[in-house]
C-alpha cells in the first residue's frame, strides 16, 4: 500500500455487494472490508480510517451506531451510508447527526460511489469538517478574506446562496461556514448531491411520501426538506437537477411550502436553501437545460469562488495543514519548493495539492521538502491547456493579479475571445468575467 493512499473502511453485510465495493474502491485507496458493524468499530479505534462507507441495516451494531462510534473520536472520520428505499428515512436522520452523506442501494454507477469517497476524503484533508475556516488558519489570502467577509454579511439574512466555483474549490465547506454563522446555526446542515440522486426517487427524496401512496410505501416518510426544518439545506451540484424536480424546487421556493407524495395538503417549511454547481449555469439556461426562473430563485445572493491558482495567500498553509493531517507535520518545504508550489495552477485545486504533498513527502528521506520531490515543472499546463508564464515579484512568487488576469487571457485566446465560451471553461459565471475584463482591462477584447 502507498502511504498516500486513503484509508477506507467498509463495513457491509451483503458479501457480493462488499466485493464490489471493493472492486470499485480499491484502485484508487487502501480498503478494509468487514461484515458489520461490530467489527468497524473495532477497526476505528484500532488504526486511522480516512471515510467510512456503511450499510445503514447490519447485524451486531448497524450504521447509525457506527456512526456515533466515528464521531466519538479525536479526529472523527466522515461516514458515507449505503441505504436501500425503504430504510431512506433512518439514512436523513443519519444526516441530522453528522453523516457525510448517504447513498441508494442499487448504486447507479461506480463513479457515484468514487464521487462521493473523494469529497469525503478531501473533507476529511482539509480537516475543515466542523471547524471555522477563518480559525484555521489555511483561509489566509486576500481573495479568501474578502469571500468570508461576503459569508459573514449574507448569514446573517435568509437570502437563498449560490456558491459557483470549480469543483474541489470547498464549496460545502463555504456553505457550512454561511450556516454557522447564521441564526440557524443551531438547526440541521443537510447536504445533498443533487447529481446522486436517484430520478425515480428524487420526489420522494425531496418531500417525502405518504403510506400507502406507491407499491412499497410501507409507512409515512419524511425527505431532506423536513430533515432541514429550522436549519440549512445544501443542495451541491444543482446544475444536474433534471426539469421535472427543477419544478419542484422552484415551487418550494416560491411557496415554502411542499407536498408529500401521496398527501392533498401542503406542508409549510422553513429552511434556508444554499445551491452550488460548478457549471455554468447561464450557458444552461440558453441551452434550455436550466429553468431560468429557478436560477434567479437560487441566486439572491451569488458567491463565486476563486480555484486555487487565484488565491495564492492559501497554498502554503493548505499544503502544510496536508503535511501535518497525514502525520508528517515535522517536514518543510525548501524556498525552491515553495515557489514551484506558488508558481503551479493547480487545476485540481485542493485535491491535486493534497496529492502532490503526500506523495513528495513519501519521497523525502531529510526533514525538507525540496522542488524535485514535488515533481512539478516551472511551466505548468492548465485545464484549458498551453503553457503559462507569470511574471515572478521580488519573492520569487506570482501575485494573484498576475495569476488571474493571465489564466483569463489563456482562457480567452483560447475560445477566440468569446465571453460566455471562456466563463465556461473558467468556472465562473459570465458576470463575474465581465467584471473581471474591466477590472484588468481586458474589455477590448
Amino acid at each position: 500500500m502507498s502511504a498516500d493512499m486513503t484509508t477506507i473502511l467498509i463495513a457491509e453485510d451483503d458479501a457480493a455487494l462488499r466485493e464490489l465495493l471493493c472492486e470499485i474502491l480499491n484502485r484508487d485507496h487502501h480498503v478494509i472490508a468487514v461484515a458489520d458493524g461490530l467489527r468497524a468499530q473495532r477497526i476505528l479505534v484500532e488504526q486511522p480510517v480516512d471515510v467510512v462507507v456503511s450499510d445503514v441495516r447490519m447485524p451486531g451494531a448497524d450504521g447509525i451506531a457506527l456512526l456515533g462510534a466515528a464521531q466519538a473520536l479525536a479526529r472523527p472520520p466522515p461516514v458515507i451510508l449505503l441505504t436501500a428505499y425503504g430504510t431512506i428515512p433512518q439514512a436523513v436522520d443519519a444526516m441530522r447527526l453528522g453523516a457525510f452523506d448517504y447513498l441508494t442501494k442499487p448504486l447507479e454507477g461506480p463513479e457515484v460511489l468514487r464521487g462521493a469517497v473523494a469529497r469525503a476524503s478531501c473533507d476529511a484533508a482539509l480537516g475543515l469538517r466542523s471547524a471555522n475556516p477563518d480559525e484555521a488558519g489555511v483561509f489566509v489570502d486576500p481573495a479568501s478574506r474578502a469571500l468570508l467577509e461576503l459569508v459573514d454579511k449574507v448569514a446573517r439574512h435568509d437570502a437563498t446562496v449560490l456558491l459557483l466555483g470549480e469543483t474541489g474549490v470547498g464549496k460545502e465547506i463555504v456553505a457550512r461556514e454561511v450556516h454557522a454563522r447564521s441564526p440557524r446555526s443551531a438547526g440541521s446542515f443537510v447536504a445533498i448531491n443533487c447529481g446522486a440522486i436517484p430520478k425515480h426517487l428524487a420526489e420522494s427524496y425531496f418531500f417525502g411520501h405518504a403510506r400507502g401512496s406507491f407499491t412499497g410505501a410501507e409507512k409515512d416518510r419524511i425527505g431532506v426538506f423536513e430533515a432541514a426544518e429550522g436549519g440549512t439545506l445544501f443542495l451541491d451540484e444543482i446544475g444536474e437537477l433534471a426539469p421535472p424536480e427543477q419544478a419542484s424546487l422552484l415551487r418550494v421556493l416560491e411557496e415554502r411550502t411542499f407536498r408529500r407524495i401521496g398527501e392533498v395538503r401542503d406542508r409549510p417549511v422553513d429552511v434556508r436553501v444554499i445551491a452550488a454547481t460548478h457549471r455554468n449555469l447561464e450557458t444552461r439556461i440558453e441551452a434550455g437545460d436550466f429553468r431560468e426562473d429557478l436560477y434567479y430563485r437560487l441566486a439572491e445572493f451569488p458567491l463565486d469562488i476563486a480555484p486555487l491558482r487565484a488565491r495564492p495567500g492559501d497554498i502554503l498553509p493548505l499544503a502544510r495543514s496536508f503535511l501535518t493531517t497525514a502525520g508528517y507535520g515535522a517536514l518543510g518545504f525548501s524556498p525552491a519548493a515553495e515557489a514551484q508550489l506558488l508558481a503551479h495552477p493547480w487545476p485540481g485545486n485542493a485535491r491535486e495539492l493534497r496529492n502532490v504533498v503526500l506523495r513528495a513527502s513519501i519521497l523525502t528521506t531529510g526533514r525538507v521538502i525540496d522542488e524535485l520531490r514535488l515533481g512539478l515543472s516551472r511551466a505548468s499546463t492548465p485545464q484549458g491547456g498551453g503553457e503559462v508564464r507569470l511574471e515572478l515579484d521580488s519573492r520569487g512568487a506570482p501575485t494573484l493579479q498576475d495569476i488571474e488576469r493571465r489564466a483569463i487571457e489563456e482562457a480567452l485566446e483560447a475560445t477566440g475571445g468569446n465571453r460566455r465560451a471562456t466563463a465556461e471553461r473558467l468556472g465562473v459565471s459570465l458576470r463575474g468575467l465581465q467584471y473581471k475584463l474591466k477590472a484588468y482591462q481586458l474589455t477590448r477584447r
